[in-house]
C-alpha cells in the first residue's frame, strides 16, 4: 500500500476547490470594480458602460485624471505602467477633491475601496486640476 497513492484524490480535491474559492473572488473583485468605475466614469461625464470593456475602462481613467488617452499607452510599459498607475491615481484623487495618502493608499494600492467613495459619495468632479 502506497501512502502518497493514497492521497492522491485528496489532493487533486482541495485544488480544485481552492481553485474555485479563488474564482469566486476574482469574480467577486470585478463585478466590484466594474460598479466602482461605473459610477466614478458616471460622476465625470464619460458613458459608464465603458467600464465594462478591459482595456478601454484604463484609457476613460486616464480621461478622467486630466491626461490625454494617450498616455493610457504606457501602461503597456512594464516600469512605466507602475509609475503611471500612481500618477493616475493621484490626479484622480485631486480631481474628486482628496488628499494624496487616500489617492495613493485607496486609489492605487485598493482601487475598487477608493474609485467606491469617489462615486456613490457627495465628491464632485469640476476638472482635473
Amino acid at each position: 500500500m502506497n501512502f502518497i497513492s493514497d492521497m492522491e484524490p485528496i489532493n487533486t480535491g482541495v485544488g480544485a476547490g481552492v481553485g474555485v474559492v479563488f474564482g469566486i473572488i476574482a469574480l467577486i473583485y470585478w463585478v466590484a470594480s466594474i460598479a466602482a468605475y461605473w459610477k466614478t466614469f458616471t460622476k465625470a461625464g464619460y458613458p459608464g458602460w465603458l467600464a465594462i470593456i478591459p482595456i478601454v475602462n484604463l484609457f476613460v481613467l486616464v480621461k478622467v485624471a486630466g491626461l490625454s488617452a494617450w498616455f493610457g499607452l504606457l501602461f503597456f510599459v512594464p516600469i512605466a505602467n507602475i509609475v503611471m498607475a500612481i500618477i493616475v491615481a493621484l490626479r484622480n484623487g485631486r480631481a474628486f477633491g482628496h488628499g494624496g495618502a487616500f489617492s495613493f493608499f485607496l486609489l492605487f494600492l485598493l482601487s475598487p475601496i477608493g474609485y467606491f467613495v469617489t462615486g456613490f459619495s457627495s465628491d464632485t468632479y469640476p476638472k482635473p486640476v
